[in-house]
């Protein structure tokens, strides 16, 4: 499994994100920022449990990000 962690307070909502890999992020129209689809907030780090397959996804969705919000870890 691989972990997906979002800084969602640093978020610039560039939307780069959503637009790379819709499955895992859209874009709050509450506040123009990302959200991480299915994550859980642990203490303003945003975390989702991907599975092995899915990694190249979420790791093109951290490389694009400007502001280097998102970090992928095994």
């Amino acid at each position: 499994m691989t972990t997906v962690i979002f800084r969602r307070k640093k978020c610039i909502g560039c939307n780069y994100c959503t637009e790379i890999d819709p499955k895992h992020w859209q874009m709050s129209k509450k506040d123009g920022k990302s959200n991480l689809i299915g994550s859980v907030d642990k203490k303003g780090f945003w975390l989702l449990k991907v599975q092995d397959n899915e990694r190249e996804h979420v790791e093109s969705a951290a490389k694009v990000c400007p502001v280097k919000v998102i970090e992928i870890r095994d």
